[in-house]
């Protein structure tokens, strides 16, 4: 994520493309394995979208350490000036990714050396307290590229800075969960990326827009092209059926998991884009339940943009 006018550093190779900033950096490494996958999902206000970088189940597994573990020189830093640096994995034990900090400081490196082979987060063990007061960039490598987040670490009642920036939530970590439980993914696929287009209702940092009806289409072609089929039919026909002022008995909506979400998406996105039809509010009647709102979006919105 950067400004317009954000100085940034591009580079592609045979094997990969970056870009890199002042407060990160991206590296993608694509594989014939990569699939991208389209979704949508419902939001506490109106919805969201992404393109996840899938890789299969079992071609995406990373080291999965559980301890604090040196690693030695970042060699395969974005910037140069970081390749002598000092890797260590956190011991989060993601499945996709290893998640590490990278130390410049050999005083600070030394200080962690010691609590090598202990869980980061077990009572007593001062590595993140020493990790928080060095506030190194962090680093998640995974096997279709890295990311590297070289804004500050915000005090616990504080801020996050716009922009990259990181959030270790432990109570989130404990659900052992590869993504979001409101994103569908294709079965045996776990996404090790996300790209997230231009959204038709608000900016990069969540605020409100008027209506963009060609961001709107933009996305609704990629959805075509990469999500799921038969849910992109099911919104087609829904948008059909409330177009010609039907009623919602028209279309019987299965207990498949994200259907009835696909289907308050389509009602948002047609409310959203003052689609006249008779038939709308009856519609919104029927699929907008309370309770329908799940709280992991809830989360992943909030975290993503609107940082503490």
């Amino acid at each position: 994520m950067r400004d317009r006018d954000e100085p940034v550093t591009l580079a592609r190779t045979d094997k990969s493309v970056s870009a890199v900033t002042a407060r990160g950096g991206v590296r993608i490494e694509p594989r014939a394995d990569l699939r991208l996958f389209a979704s949508e999902s419902t939001t506490r206000e109106s919805w969201a979208h992404r393109i996840s970088l899938c890789l299969r189940e079992d071609h995406c597994a990373m080291n999965q350490r559980t301890v604090l573990t040196e690693l030695g020189p970042d060699t395969q830093a974005l910037r140069e000036a970081d390749r002598k640096h000092i890797l260590f994995d956190l011991g989060i034990g993601a499945l996709q990714a290893d998640l590490c900090v990278r130390i410049a400081d050999p005083q600070v490196v030394a200080k962690l050396r010691p609590l090598c082979g202990r869980a980061l987060l077990e009572p007593g063990n001062p590595a993140m307290g020493i990790i928080l007061a060095a506030n190194p960039p962090r680093v998640f490598i995974s096997k279709i590229g890295r990311i590297e987040v070289y804004q500050p670490i915000p005090s616990a009642n504080g801020q996050s800075p716009e922009g990259p920036h990181t959030h270790v939530l432990p109570n989130l970590l404990a659900h052992r969960r590869t993504h979001a439980a409101t994103e569908p993914v294709p079965d045996g696929f776990v996404p090790c990326a996300h790209l997230y287009p231009a959204h038709p209702v608000r900016d990069g940092l969540g605020h409100a827009l008027p209506f963009d009806a060609t961001r709107h289409a933009s996305f609704q072609d990629l959805l075509k092209n990469y999500g799921d089929p038969e849910f992109f039919d099911l919104k087609q026909r829904v948008a059909k059926a409330i177009g010609s002022g039907a009623d919602p008995s028209v279309i019987t909506v299965t207990d498949k998991r994200f259907a009835r979400a696909n289907v308050r998406v389509t009602l948002r996105q047609l409310k959203a884009a003052n689609v006249e039809s008779p038939s709308l509010k009856s519609w919104m009647a029927v699929h907008e339940r309370p309770g329908d709102i799940e709280k992991d979006e809830e989360d992943e919105e909030r975290h993503r943009h609107h940082p503490r």
